[in-house]
């Protein structure tokens, strides 16, 4: 990997504004590729401009003054042959006023419109010019940037780059026979220098062959990336756990209700990961309420029954203390001793529970961050199950993972499904369980879309709902006011609703609450001593209340979908009809628009979950979990999927087969961050 800074053409400030980019070796900069592209490779007479084209022009300036109404700006008028064309800048600098000189001969490039006096440009890009001034032979290609560093120097550090880099294939070229793709080197060329004649459109939409080439490769890369991960994982050790005999049955005996065709699936196939020597890095997902705890408890007992500890980190202490108390019933029978640690904990209580971890006398450990803090030692950690792991950074999951000599297995559980491209990318080190289906007896949650003008008829059914016996949520976006964004406040509400309904009982949640707090609120509302609770989206992730059937949520356009499904899955926790009312504002953008159908027609959350991918992209659907995973600058995982599917199926015989070209081929694409991908 050439470094930038051993090579004498490129100055110190160039050298700097790169590293903005995160460009500091040759490959790097030869694949930071065009966001579009200009057509300079032709002159158009002033005649033949079309409005709502770019076009470039070429001829002399016959007038220029700076003018100060209707506003300051600085206008001049270029004329060629056939005509004259207004040129005018609302910004701009010293320079531009000498380039554009009366009597200097200029091109000018950018879109014509309608302006005061004929066809206009607004801020085209201007350049001195001659008569011997060539036209340009290839598109012009426009890169992302950074303030300092112009289009000019970094297309001349890019044809620099050329020069020094011998563009040699990483891979054997029969991994590039079925799609017949360019060479590396005519692929980056073709991007960085297209010929005139080159599909415009097809180039800005990354779907020219030498897009699609360079998107496999980074497609691969990921997934070698991720394979090796994989493999290094599988020569750690871990204890094996044999399959329970007796406790998984007691468990399963006690309950009320059987497991669904997907759980049992499930729960076999983490049953066999456990008896590996290796640890289980295991990621089961499920919709909200589709009976993935009891899957976790079932993993939990075979781990017990070896004689090793079971830690469950959820993300808050309402949602630790739901699990506990889940725990407590199903495991006390059992005679299992669960010990349960927090943040708020008094001294005491904090003090008996690390004695009880440490000594091995608690068999299972329930918690959250609290149980990866230095203080907490456990005697014989088996097995660490993580509830919403998506809103646990990569350092924290490991930090747990720490807690186990040898390494414990891990389960992961999420209620965002993951939609199948994301899985195939991000997730390709993981093995992933689905519970693709409800338990028998819960009634389809019915949604609403309702605008916020009829809010005093949801009012309305509010108090009737609450008054015949059920439960209500008001989701609010902001606990305070704020200036930047005027959306309805938990606070202002809380009040507003105490004013409505002086006959209910209304209670308060948010995330700025002490935790003794909000475990006290949501145990009123859990035992129904409040009709009505009012929150943020604390309780996206949060307690169940089979009472609980109406849910009302301010502002549902500004919520991400997966959000709002999991929100939505608070209610119809029981087998009364449950409803969802999302309140808008009027005037939706059309991405709200889109965001509120999807969710008014599904209640499938992988299909949800594939919108909401589509709407916001991998980097914000992924959250923590990107710090350290190689994300994609050049593929895209809707419009590239079927190069995804190449890719995987590729990887596992160049690893086998092709060990040294893989580290090429790592190399170039990913130089460090192989070592990074964690999970």
């Amino acid at each position: 990997m050439t470094a930038l800074s051993t090579l004498k053409s490129f100055s110190k400030p160039l050298l700097a504004s790169l590293n903005k980019l995160g460009i500091s070796h040759l490959q790097a900069l030869l694949l930071h590729l065009p966001l579009r592209y200009i057509d300079e490779t032709h002159i158009t007479a002033v005649r033949d401009l079309r409005i709502g084209e770019a076009s470039l022009v070429e001829g002399i300036i016959v007038h220029a003054e700076v003018a100060y109404k209707p506003r300051k700006a600085l206008i001049a008028r270029l004329e060629d042959a056939s005509g004259q064309l207004t040129l005018r800048f609302l910004h701009f600098y010293p320079s531009q006023i000498a380039t554009l000189k009366e009597g200097n001969r200029i091109r000018a490039y950018g879109e014509v419109r309608h302006g005061y006096f004929g066809y206009e440009m607004v801020h085209p890009t201007c350049k001195a010019a001659s008569e011997k001034t060539v036209v340009a032979d290839t598109l012009t290609p426009i890169y992302p940037t950074v303030a300092g560093l112009t289009q000019a120097s970094l297309r001349k550090a890019i044809h620099l780059a050329f020069a020094h880099d011998t563009l040699q294939e990483t891979l054997p070229a029969s991994v590039y026979e079925l799609f017949h793709f360019p060479s590396f080197a005519a692929s980056l060329k073709m991007l960085h220098q297209p010929p005139a004649d080159a599909d415009l459109l097809r180039l800005e939409n990354k779907s020219t062959p030498a897009w699609r080439r360079l998107a496999f490769d980074e497609l691969l890369a990921q997934q070698l990336s991720m394979r090796k991960h994989y493999a290094r994982r599988r020569s750690v050790n871990a204890p094996a756990f044999a399959p329970s005999k007796k406790m998984v049955s007691a468990l399963l005996k006690s309950l009320p209700f059987a497991l669904t065709q997907a759980q049992q699936k499930v729960a076999i196939e983490i049953e066999r990961d456990l008896t590996e020597p290796h640890p289980m890095q295991r990621l089961l997902q499920g919709d909200v309420g589709s009976g993935k705890t009891i899957v976790a408890c079932m993993a939990a007992l075979q781990a017990i029954e070896n004689g090793w500890q079971v830690a469950l980190m959820a993300p808050t202490e309402i949602l630790a203390e739901q699990h506990y108390q889940k725990m407590l019933g199903w495991l006390t029978p059992l005679n299992i001793s669960i010990a349960w640690l927090t943040g708020s904990q008094s001294k005491k209580e904090r003090e008996a529970s690390l004695q009880s971890i440490a000594a091995g006398s608690a068999q299972f450990v329930v918690g959250t961050h609290a149980l990866f803090q230095e203080t907490v030692q456990f005697k014989k950690l088996g097995l660490a199950i993580i509830d919403e792991q998506h809103r646990f950074g990569v350092q924290q999951r490991l930090a747990l993972r720490k807690k186990g000599e040898p390494e414990p297995h891990q389960l992961m559980m999420s209620a965002t499904p993951i939609p199948r491209t994301l899985s195939m990318s991000y997730y390709a080190d993981l093995d992933v369980s689905v519970i693709d289906e409800l338990p028998p007896g819960r009634t389809p949650i019915v949604t609403k879309l309702v605008s916020d003008a009829r809010r005093d008829e949801i009012l309305q059914r509010v108090r009737e709902a609450c008054l015949a016996g059920s439960q209500a949520y008001w989701v609010c976006p902001l606990i305070e006011e704020s200036e930047a964004l005027q959306l309805a406040t938990a606070n202002d509400t809380y009040a507003l609703m105490q004013q409505a309904f002086p006959e209910l009982n209304i209670g308060l949640i948010h995330g700025r609450m002490k935790p003794a707090e909000k475990q006290a609120v949501m145990a009123q509302f859990s035992a129904n001593s409040l009709q009505l609770l009012v929150a943020t989206t604390v309780i996206e992730v949060g307690v169940d209340v089979p009472n609980a059937s109406l849910m009302v949520i301010e502002h549902a356009e500004r919520a991400g979908l997966s959000q709002l499904h999991q929100l939505r899955g608070r209610v119809g926790r029981g087998a009364a009809k449950s409803t969802c009312i999302l309140l808008y504002q009027n005037k939706l953008s059309e991405t709200a628009r889109a965001r509120l159908k999807v969710i008014y027609e599904s209640n499938d959350g992988f299909a949800i979950a594939q919108a909401d991918l589509n709407l916001r992209g991998p980097g914000e659907y992924l959250g923590t979990r990107q710090s350290g995973v190689p994300m994609l600058k050049i593929a895209d995982l809707n419009r590239d999927a079927d190069l995804l599917q190449a890719a995987k199926n590729c990887a596992d015989d160049l690893i086998r087969h092709h060990p040294a070209a893989v580290e090429k081929h790592l190399e170039r694409w990913l130089a460090s961050a192989a070592d990074l991908v964690k999970v």
